[in-house]
């Protein structure tokens, strides 16, 4: 019996460390069919997913399947700490209700040359609701069984116990004085009070809310009784870029002066958007953007949601140097992609035009986006060459601050900062959870 309950030991060991679900999660599409996935705050489709713990917040989530069948998909939601891997509790540790929740809300297009049925949800709603603060991944599943994924999608929940001041500064050192943001912060945690600061508190700093460069793990320059002051001149430095591309593809038939041409047939219709040049060079220009966002419309309906089309829309980019990044691969990037850097958005070089190109099957509706390239060895991602850095741009800020008790098993989120870049302007202010 000893030897028996040895091997179970194992054996159940050996596949927890194996399980993809102790690694880091992020925002994951798994199905070519699942297009135009959105998860936002109620009737507020420009802003990041954030919700306050014990509160009547509530978030939206929209998709299509383009099959244009109906199937039963249901969602979950694991809670994660402030590094994204799952934390080591059990699902009635912070869920209150259904584990599993159905999607009951579905549609099918109308007016539309794709067919495809769009679903939609109200998370979390009175079913099912997280009863702890921290990072959550929202997983869609199918037919009831959580390792079909159809995607997963991140969100927050903040219990407010903690505040902060920011301030966006030039930095002193003037080699990156022009081109780079610097972050400074103070945090009060009178409310938690924290017996080890260094162990217990973790900031996370985004940009544009952007994960894939947050600063992270900064330590405090100085500590007043239980005021954290973040004032070091090197490790909170974001490039400033520049404000994002945009292109508007709220009708099909009146074309925008982004697109070039359009090719139309009775199954579907393809754009080709004007040829994007690289900007490193190029003088800033402030210009109101969504940060990364896309939002559907359609410009010849009323509902953005079942009644607007698709289109191949056809990107094209033009390298500086007339040629390939042989060491950097070249990514579509922004909310049109679900913010992934995975082969589904990687742009291809074509040696005959001199153009990356890259085909998307996309929504009606305005979209923000960038080139981001990806270093082939180290994975670090940078926009410096293709979008060039200014100190001027404007770009959102979010400071998030984590708190894990003494003998705690996860990382809660207990603060929450938002800042804008422009905030010395007039009607620009640090916006507390």
């Amino acid at each position: 019996m000893r030897y028996l309950s040895a091997i179970l030991f194992y054996f159940t060991v050996s596949l927890t460390l194996k399980s993809p679900l102790y690694g880091q999660l992020s925002d994951k599409i798994h199905h070519s069919h699942i297009h135009s996935v959105k998860l936002h705050p109620y009737a507020d489709p420009l802003s990041y997913p954030i919700i306050r713990l014990n509160s009547q917040d509530r978030l939206e989530l929209h998709f299509d399947d383009l099959q244009a069948d109906v199937k039963y998909y249901a969602y979950t939601f694991i809670l994660c700490n402030a590094d994204w891997r799952p934390a080591n509790l059990s699902q009635f540790d912070y869920m209150q209700g259904f584990s599993n929740v159905r999607i009951n809300t579905y549609r099918n297009s109308n007016t539309v040359l794709t067919p495809y049925t769009h679903y939609s949800a109200e998370v979390p709603n009175r079913n099912t609701f997280p009863t702890r603060s921290g990072n959550y991944i929202l997983k869609v599943f199918v037919n009831g069984d959580t390792t079909q994924l159809a995607f997963t999608k991140r969100f927050l929940v903040v219990d407010q116990r903690a505040t902060a001041g920011m301030s966006i500064l030039q930095p002193f050192n003037t080699q990156l004085a022009k081109t780079h943001q610097k972050v400074q912060l103070s945090v009060n945690v009178q409310q938690i009070k924290p017996t080890n600061v260094f162990q217990q508190i973790q900031i996370v700093i985004l940009q544009n809310y952007r994960w894939d460069n947050a600063i992270q793990h900064l330590k405090p320059t100085f500590i007043r009784q239980n005021i954290l002051e973040y004032n070091s001149e090197n490790e909170s430095l974001f490039p400033g870029q520049k404000e994002w591309r945009w292109v508007n593809l709220t009708s099909f038939r009146l074309q925008t002066d982004r697109i070039e041409k359009g090719d139309y047939t009775e199954k579907g219709q393809t754009l080709y958007i004007k040829p994007d040049l690289e900007r490193k060079s190029l003088r800033y220009m402030y210009y109101r953007d969504a940060n990364g966002f896309c939002q559907f419309s359609n410009l010849e309906a009323r509902n953005p949601y079942w009644q607007t089309d698709y289109a191949t829309t056809v990107f094209r980019y033009l390298p500086g140097t007339n040629d390939s990044y042989n060491d950097k691969d070249l990514f579509i990037y922004g909310e049109l992609t679900n913010y992934e850097l995975s082969d589904r958005y990687k742009m291809i070089y074509n040696p005959e035009t001199g153009y990356y190109e890259k085909s998307l099957f996309m929504k009606q509706g305005i979209y923000d986006y960038m080139y981001l390239m990806k270093d082939k060895k180290t994975g670090k991602t940078d926009a410096s060459e293709t979008e060039g850095n200014w100190w001027e741009s404007e770009n959102n800020y979010t400071l998030l601050i984590y708190y894990k008790p003494l003998g705690g098993r996860a990382d809660e989120l207990v603060g929450i900062t938002q800042i804008n870049s422009l905030a010395n302007r007039p009607a620009i202010e640090t916006r507390q959870f």
